[in-house]
């Protein structure tokens, strides 16, 4: 007896172990494919569904529309958190994990196979406007599934650093979305990019909805979910998004508040500026694409030690570092980018895109899973992320765009718009009660 409890405790502990880190794979695979896919779409909207979709209507409001296209996703995402988290709950994580990773994968491969408006006239957009709902539905179950494996089977002092891989994720998808459209806008003459080229990195989705398929189908299912729940939801609630928010209807609010320095920081840098910068400032598109590249590599980096940092020192005081970074490196972004600084633009966009939004989101899987029970996490937990997607992410280049629009070429509205947006978070993180979520 003396020596079979310890052996089968190592066992346990390596068993343990070896889950988590397949958990933490799976989940940073899938969260590479979906965020590839959903930044392509910002990317190749920036420079060419305006001409390719919306040809009949000026150059100004062919951006919205475009732009507009791009917000739809944002729009679908919480009922993708809310269907996808429903069954998530009752069914398990691995099995809506699988779904999501193909439907988004299929959806984007269908846009590269688009005609265009000028073949099949308004049905184009049409159809466009559909793939793009599909894409935000896709995602919007994607990462509370993703987050919950990784956090659920993570070792309790770690939460934070072995599900950084969600949001790493996003940074190997900026860089694979950015770099490939930067390579193949530079290996050919703008008419044939703006032809046939820019559908080549949607077709290449195919490829890592295989691999991140191949990956997922080895993952085993959340041992938390599993005790709590059971493996096939014996014990499941039978509304659990009805349940998240009778339980924690503040946790909701708080989610949303506390998005909104990642999300703006993320989506005026990649998106807005490189619009803004090639219409307003005829800077050169591949400038931009190349500070994507940039910073997604960055993130890479800089987001799991910030998850570090965040285990070891507390999560809150790493959110509200990053979050008063982007408060006060909005309005000298702009500065260097009406300066046409090129080196200061880079300094800034990295401060807002590695600094103040990678610190942000370094800490906010288990700080948002953890305001929910297991029963309903998903539901909660994704639905919540979603909404706050929506409200403060899908429609920001939009609102941007606007912006200067109403203020006659302006950045300064903008400006206040993405510091106002940080500090709202700043402010939300302060007075939020402590607990093992937050700190």
């Amino acid at each position: 007896m003396s020596t079979t409890h310890p052996q089968a405790a190592v066992a346990t502990h390596r068993n343990s172990r070896s889950q988590a880190r397949k958990a933490a794979l799976g989940s940073f695979i899938g969260a590479v494919v979906d965020w590839y896919d959903f930044l392509l779409y910002g990317i190749v909207a920036a420079l060419v569904f305006n001409a390719e979709f919306f040809p009949k209507v000026s150059p100004a409001m062919g951006t919205l529309a475009a732009f507009a296209t791009f917000g739809v996703g944002f729009l679908f995402r919480p009922l993708g958190g809310f269907v996808f988290g429903h069954y998530g709950d009752r069914l398990g994580r691995k099995r809506m994990l699988v779904l999501t990773v193909m439907m988004m994968g299929l959806s984007t491969a269908a846009i590269g196979l688009l005609p265009a408006f000028s073949t099949i006239g308004w049905v184009a957009p049409v159809l466009l406007v559909t793939l793009r709902a599909i894409q935000g539905f896709a995602v919007g179950g994607e990462w509370g599934g993703a987050a919950l494996m990784a956090v659920e089977s993570a070792p309790e002092k770690k939460k934070a650093f072995y599900s950084s891989g969600v949001q790493v994720g996003y940074g190997v998808g900026l860089v694979l979305s950015t770099g490939l459209v930067a390579l193949i806008s530079r290996s050919m003459d703008n008419a044939a990019f703006l032809s046939w080229g820019w559908r080549l990195p949607f077709l290449f989705s195919v490829v890592l909805v295989l691999i991140a398929l191949w990956i997922r189908s080895s993952m085993e299912e959340s041992q938390e979910f599993v005790e709590k729940v059971g493996q096939h939801g014996e014990r499941r609630v039978r509304l659990p998004i009805v349940e998240a928010l009778l339980r924690h209807p503040k946790a909701f609010l708080l989610i949303i508040a506390l998005r909104l320095a990642e999300l703006f920081t993320m989506y005026i840098v990649t998106a807005f500026a490189l619009s803004y910068s090639t219409a307003n400032l005829h800077m050169p598109r591949e400038f931009f694409l190349t500070i994507g590249f940039v910073v997604g590599a960055l993130s890479c980096v800089t987001i799991p030690c910030f998850a570090w940092l965040a285990d070891r020192f507390g999560r809150r005081r790493i959110y509200m570092i990053g979050a008063l970074v982007g408060v006060f490196s909005a309005v000298p972004f702009f500065v260097a980018l009406e300066a046409r600084s090129t080196v200061w633009i880079v300094v800034f966009a990295v401060m807002l895109a590695n600094i103040a939004h990678d610190m942000v989101v370094s800490v906010q899987q288990p700080m948002f899973t953890e305001l929910f029970g297991t029963e309903y996490r998903y539901s909660g937990a994704g639905v919540g992320y979603q909404v706050a997607s929506v409200v403060g992410g899908g429609f920001t280049p939009f609102i941007a765009v606007a912006l200067v629009s109403f203020a006659g070429g302006s950045w300064h509205p903008v400006a206040a718009y993405l510091a106002i947006g940080c500090l709202i978070s700043v402010l939300v993180a302060a007075r939020m009660k402590t607990g093992r979520n937050i700190d």
